[in-house]
């Protein structure tokens, strides 16, 4: 297709600044490390039931419902909301297969406003896993009427969302709700051992950072005949930028988690670029290279792309002063190779291992664990900074500009349409192409 060139400002990607400190909620570099770690069960303990109600109903929503269906005793879905009736019932058919659990025609939510009615309609929990453009909203929601929130990754799109989430985190917290978000290496034992390994000074200082999520092209929506602009945007959500964020915030966004995890700290500045090279659909990147620099000095490489044909790796890797980490299972010396610590399972009374659980089933147990005890876990501050890291990744790459933490604090910038709708949106694949200040449209 031919390609036509669009000025575009650096503005336009980072959005209005406003007066330094009037919108800032968290810029120093740390993390807010308040989640409580514990020995994880295996199984939630029983008590009360929890009704759940599931927001978005599409493959990870359903994969969320059927891993909290599978987390303790007396857990159900009592409600469904999507913008879809095909997907709710999709979801609906199969945690009623997998999981015995029949959901009322009566707590079946159809409209951009079903999540106001899923939340009134009695339930204990949340699980929030629509688009990512739509979670600061319902995230908001849901604590304003003092629900337990599961939510997916990542948490916002944009800084205004971002920020959004880290304010209702904060409502959250006196109220004592818990709230999990989909950071699954979090929940992960083997993970979470060698963070500890690290913390205890395992490889001393930290000198430098590798992460990656290399991988083939994702799923796409091919458009159907009937299908609105609005209708196609959100079946085909992964493609685009203001309802995910782009693939550096929407996935890679994970391997930028365990980085500011186990250094307890976020970048100050981010210099990165990227370019489309084969994707069919949609206004996002193929791939990602950004340089990220943290309050320490230290610098950190982060590498994402969705290529089908090429060497593939998703990993996390950190240089220490005494040695360095895969961050997922070991320690080595400083030459890489020569391990000094491993991950070991657990083994039972008769001295056999143990298989760890998923952590995809591992965050839900945790989940409910908390909430069954009353030790409430808050990750949503903790998932939107990094989020926002992606995100300031992903800016400077769209514009071949270095940018700041602080810019991104206190940009207005806000993906997506005003008033949500079926009808037309302004659907041109308009893509960022960097240093010039310009756009490419594919006419």
């Amino acid at each position: 297709m031919k390609q036509q060139e669009t000025n575009f400002s650096r503005r336009h990607f980072i959005g209005t600044m406003a007066a330094a400190g009037t919108i800032m909620v968290a810029c120093s570099g740390k993390s807010a490390e308040k989640v409580k770690w514990y020995n994880q069960p295996r199984i939630a303990p029983d008590g009360p039931e929890l009704k759940a109600g599931l927001i978005g109903c599409g493959g990870r929503g359903t994969g969320a419902a059927v891993q909290f269906l599978s987390a303790g005793p007396k857990v159900k879905i009592t409600a469904l909301a999507d913008v879809f009736d095909d997907r709710l019932q999709s979801c609906r058919a199969r945690i009623l297969k997998e999981k015995n659990n029949e959901v009322a025609d009566e707590n079946c939510f159809i409209g951009f406003d079903a999540y106001e009615k899923l939340i009134d309609s009695g339930v204990d929990v949340v699980l929030i896993a629509t688009p990512p453009h739509f979670r600061p909203i319902h995230f908001a929601a849901a604590v304003a009427a003092k629900k337990h929130v599961f939510m997916e990754k990542p948490v916002a799109v944009d800084p205004v969302g971002a920020r959004s989430i880290m304010i209702t985190a904060k409502k959250a917290e006196p109220l004592g709700l818990t709230v999990v978000t989909g950071t699954q290496r979090r929940h992960q034992r083997e993970y979470i051992a060698t963070y500890k390994q690290v913390k205890s000074g395992a490889i001393g200082d930290i000198a430098g950072i590798n992460v990656y999520w290399n991988g083939g092209q994702l799923w796409y929506r091919t458009r159907q005949r009937g299908w609105s602009d609005m209708e196609w945007a959100i079946r085909n959500w992964v493609n685009w930028c203001w309802l995910s964020g782009d693939h550096i915030v929407e996935q890679h966004v994970h391997n930028l988690d365990v980085a500011n995890w186990f250094t307890g700290s976020h970048p100050v500045k981010a210099l990165g670029f990227g370019a489309r090279q084969r994707r069919v659909t949609g206004d996002q990147y193929d791939m990602f290279s950004v340089d990220f620099v943290y309050p320490d000095g230290f610098h950190m490489h982060s590498m994402c792309r969705q290529i089908n044909g090429c060497t593939n790796n998703v990993s996390e890797f950190i240089m220490g002063t005494k040695g360095s980490t895969n961050c997922r299972n070991t320690i080595f010396e400083r030459d890489d190779k020569t391990e000094v610590w491993k991950y070991a399972l657990e083994k039972d009374k008769e001295g056999n291992e143990v298989k760890d659980k998923s952590p995809y089933y591992q965050e839900h147990i945790d989940f409910v664990t908390a909430i069954r005890t009353n030790s409430p876990i808050n990750e949503a501050e903790n998932t939107a900074i990094s989020t926002m890291t992606a995100i300031m990744g992903r800016i400077s790459a769209y514009t071949g500009k270095a940018v700041t933490w602080e810019e991104m604090m206190n940009s207005d910038l806000r993906l997506g349409p005003k008033e949500y709708r079926m009808g037309p949106l302004n659907m041109e694949q308009i893509i960022p192409v960097p240093g010039t200040e310009k756009r490419k449209k594919k006419a």
